[in-house]
């Protein structure tokens, strides 16, 4: 007899929503055989097994939730693969079993309640949070020093820095929480459940825990009223993406001081030329829309402005200036928000832009994106023009410093210098993080992505 193991989903998926079981009782399972269709905070994968042999049982069922390193299912004359990953229908790696067993955390078991000891303001970054929207892992930040007397107590506690990084964010003494991984290990789940006891022990309103900064990580504010005393209400757990584009958005909010400022580009022109040339695209399988132009024009911005291609990193005290030059697109799905990235845009011309564009979107709307195509972004893209409104202020996708919103275009009277006269314009917006981007550069910037828009011509000889 053997089992599968789920192995790793990903770096910083910590868990899945099974969505579908692919086998049944009696199946006859191959190595990289589909087992499981999960949802994770990022994306929605098919999880391929490392190992054969005849399923006698199935340990999990649509609607479970479940972590890397637990049995999912029972095979006779099982065989394992004996190779060290695997990757899915998706393109998302997964490890093979035998890592799980080594590293992946077990169920956690019940841990007595344990005081908080908040990390004081100065030991924390001033501004530091786990990513993507969209749903994207973030890289671990340094753990700042403790002071000379906690060196011994701190570094006894056995976590990755990701780990630490969430328990300073978060306000928890990491040397405090009970690790439930292998060899005592401390995961991301561990310092949740540490800080959700010490909330419900302070009387479960959660006034003191906000006060030190413990829930603003992991979601758990002040208790909500009772709401089905005023009539009658439904409630619906969250989806994974949902419920990580919530946990993104409050740390982005939350970490990045914004700014939005607002322009109007003068697109007749643009509207004209690309009226020509759409059916051009259309056989080729995509469509020239201003989504796809304003992904050209901002890579060609990126270059004249690099400070927009960067992140801050606070704790290290410095900033990190990209060479290469991605843009991420803002695609509404059923399920929520989703942000694919479109790589290298810089080196492509718009018709492969616009192909690439209409293939993301239509995996993203399938649930089909892996977690690759959602990372290494350097600006992101919202455009809401297609539904209406005429301005928002978009939330930065943090570890980016900028992005671009665009809502609908319509015609307006524009003074000529002699007379007003029917001009199409279409609102821009752009909000950036005032730690790196000033006022004054931001409006530069979107001045040129304005300018580029009402004179193609201007971004070929300018590139």
């Amino acid at each position: 007899m053997s089992e599968f193991i789920l192995p790793n989903l990903g770096d910083g998926v910590a868990q899945g929503d099974v969505l579908k079981v692919l086998v049944k009782v009696g199946d006859t399972l191959t190595v990289d055989q589909s087992v499981l269709e999960l949802e994770t905070d990022k994306a929605t994968i098919e999880v391929p097994s490392d190992v054969a042999g005849k399923v006698t049982a199935i340990n999990v069922k649509a609607g479970d939730k479940v972590k890397p390193g637990q049995a999912v299912l029972t095979l006779e004359n099982g065989a394992s693969a004996g190779a060290t990953g695997a990757t899915s229908a998706t393109g998302a790696t997964s490890a093979k079993a035998e890592e799980p067993k080594q590293a992946a955390p077990a169920p956690a078991p019940d841990a007595p309640d344990a005081p908080v000891a908040p990390v004081a303001p100065a030991e924390r970054p001033k501004a530091s949070v786990t990513n993507i929207a969209a749903g994207r892992p973030a890289p671990p930040a340094p753990a700042p020093v403790p002071p000379p007397a906690a060196v011994s107590h701190v570094t006894s506690a056995p976590a990755a820095p990701s780990v630490r990084r969430l328990a300073r964010e978060i306000g928890v003494d990491v040397s405090q929480v009970p690790g439930t991984g292998p060899g005592g290990r401390i995961t991301q789940d561990d310092v949740k459940e540490f800080a959700k006891r010490v909330m419900n022990s302070l009387g479960g309103n959660g006034q003191a825990a906000a006060a030190s900064g413990a829930g603003r990580a992991v979601g758990v504010g002040p208790a909500l009223p009772d709401f089905a005393k005023w009539g009658e209400i439904e409630r619906k757990p969250m989806t994974g993406i949902r419920r990580k584009t919530a946990e993104h958005l409050s740390h982005a909010w939350n970490a990045i001081p914004h700014v939005t400022q607002f322009d109007k580009a003068d697109i007749t022109a643009l509207e004209q030329v690309r009226k020509k040339y759409r059916a051009e695209v259309e056989k080729a399988g995509g469509n020239l829309t201003v989504t796809a132009i304003a992904a050209k024009v901002v890579a060609s911005a990126l270059k004249v402005f690099p400070q927009f291609n960067a992140s801050v990193d606070q704790a290290g005290e410095s900033i990190v200036y990209k060479k290469y030059v991605n843009v991420g697109i803002a695609v509404d799905t059923e399920n929520g928000l989703l942000v694919p990235v479109l790589r290298n845009v810089d080196q492509k011309n718009l018709i492969q832009l616009s192909v690439e564009i209409h293939q993301l979107a239509e995996k993203a709307k399938a649930r089909k994106l892996s977690l690759d195509e959602m990372s290494g972004g350097s600006m992101s893209i919202s455009n809401l023009g297609g539904i209406g409104g005429t301005a928002f202020t978009p939330i930065v996708n943090w570890p980016e410093v900028a992005i671009l919103g665009i809502s609908r275009g319509g015609f307006e009277p524009v003074w000529n210098g002699k007379e007003f006269e029917p001009r199409q314009m279409l609102p821009l917006s752009l909000s950036y993080d005032h730690r790196l981007i000033d006022g004054a550069d931001a409006i530069r910037f979107l001045r040129w992505v304005a300018e580029a828009l009402e004179n193609p011509f201007a971004l070929t000889l300018r590139g």
